[in-house]
């Protein structure tokens, strides 16, 4: 903490008439918290020693007792528009009692940090770049319970479209609005935005289309988009959710990641003379994230609901591989680029219930390794036909459920282990609550299945 950023934080305070200051921090899981208290607590031992709080209801695994502190992080500082009372948020992070307030290495936004760090020290790079879709949906009425002999939902769009509703215009599009608004507030909150539009699904689903910061921004970025259509929807009576698979036979709404590393100012992807203009370096990156795209899942698509989503015939990700234009590969390499200093891929399979921080993390990580360990995208996964040496060969697919993601990151889970960036702690403990979510979807009659077996 500087004494100057304080006094810009306190300048604000003055300027906007702000009574209280709002932490945000998410749990393990990715669900957003918040504690909030009066802007005269805002004092630079607050803001170097932290607030208590119990670090075991965010879902932390520690050996220590559950006492930690919340250090605020003054250089994320906005004006709440949701709040009543003038208030300024921003971002806290988890760190230790100890007397040097230690960084808790399992708070996400940490791990966020070390992987650039372990990408900076490797010598591959000194920035990555991340460029994220938010496909979301809008509904109009939302229900749904879950009790021992009760067991229903139901999600309704006011939205019809024949075929699909991709780029529809208004009246037809009724949520351009509202998507107006939303924007608008992204941009208060120095969140840039590319364009927004109706998505493919014909009820209710949307798209906005972010540009391009560094890792840890692009995870704030990711947070604060929720925070802000949740809390929009709200105020319209709107139901928004980022569930990957609302709807049977409705399109799937993904978090799709466009990256490339950047070293003395560089875009290291580029290579003109290279496949789809793509560096040897971005080929390694490639290569890496196929290799270990199994155990990705389970970071990236972390809900059961994610798997629904990963299925044929929705221009969803299902196959272990790459290509130009190729929207049913793991990863595709976009054609229309034409800038250089923006060559880059995109690693399409995943959502929204991830913890957006652990989720790009994993995937740089991934991407390190094939970088270091020069690792052969065409050995590690189905290649298309254009692609240099290619061989014919039967195509992998990615995880078909969450149990099978888990068990691939039980296996190989080394490389989020680089440089201390994933402790052995954290991934332990995920697997742990993404067990138990599985175990208790598993032991819950499902609706359908009374249409299939109520009469045997």
């Amino acid at each position: 903490m500087s004494d100057n950023k304080i006094d810009q934080v306190r300048q604000l305070a003055r300027d906007k008439g702000v009574q209280f200051v709002d932490l945000k921090m998410l749990d393990l899981t990715g669900r957003l918290h918040h504690i909030s208290f009066p802007i005269d607590r805002l004092t630079e031992s607050v803001c170097r020693n932290g607030i208590g709080f119990d670090g075991s209801s965010y879902g932390f695994l520690k050996v220590e007792n559950s006492d930690m502190v919340l250090v605020p992080d003054l250089t994320s500082a906005n004006i709440d528009p949701f709040r009543k009372r003038s208030t300024i948020t921003m971002f806290a992070e988890a760190h230790l009692t100890d007397a040097a307030r230690t960084p808790f290495s399992q708070d996400s936004r940490v791990v966020a940090r070390k992987a650039e760090q372990a990408m900076k020290d490797a010598g591959i790079a000194d920035l990555s770049q991340w460029g994220p879709e938010y496909e979301f949906h809008i509904f109009e009425e939302a229900e749904f319970l879950s009790e021992a002999n009760d067991s229903a939902f139901g999600v309704r769009s006011g939205e019809r479209f024949y075929q699909n509703a991709y780029h529809a215009c208004n009246p037809f599009d009724r949520y351009d609005d509202f998507r107006d608004e939303v924007c608008a507030l992204m941009n208060d909150f120095g969140i840039p935005v590319r364009y927004h539009h109706h998505e493919v699904g014909a009820h209710g689903q949307q798209e906005i289309e972010g540009w391009f910061a560094d890792l840890c921004t692009t995870g704030d970025h990711a947070v604060l988009t929720k925070y802000i259509l949740f809390n929009l929807a709200e105020q319209h009576n709107l139901k928004v959710t980022f569930m990957p698979k609302p709807m049977l036979d409705n399109a799937g709404s993904g978090w799709h990641l466009h990256q490339f590393l950047m070293k003395n100012g560089t875009n290291i992807f580029n290579d003109e003379s290279g496949y789809a203009g793509l560096s040897e370096a971005a080929m390694f990156y490639i290569g890496g994230l196929l290799k270990h795209a199994d155990a990705l899942c389970a970071l990236t698509n972390p809900s059961t609901n994610s798997y629904k989503r990963l299925v044929p015939g929705f221009e969803a990700p299902t196959v272990r591989t790459f290509g130009r234009s190729n929207r049913g590969a793991a990863i595709r390499i976009p054609s229309y680029v034409t800038d250089p200093q923006f060559r880059r891929i995109e690693y399409r399979p995943p959502d929204l219930t991830a913890n957006p921080y652990l989720c790009a993390a994993a995937i740089l990580m991934a991407g390190l390794d094939g970088i270091l360990n020069r690792i052969d995208p065409i050995e590690e996964g189905y290649a298309p036909e254009d692609a240099p040496s290619s061989t014919a060969r039967q195509a992998d697919f990615l995880p078909r459920s969450l149990a099978d993601s888990l068990d691939a990151l039980e296996r190989d889970h080394k490389f989020l282990m680089r440089g201390d960036v994933f402790p052995e702690a954290l991934i332990r403990r995920w697997l742990e609550i993404k067990n138990d979510e599985i175990n208790a979807i598993n032991q819950r009659p499902h609706p359908y299945e009374f249409a299939m077996y109520f009469d045997f």
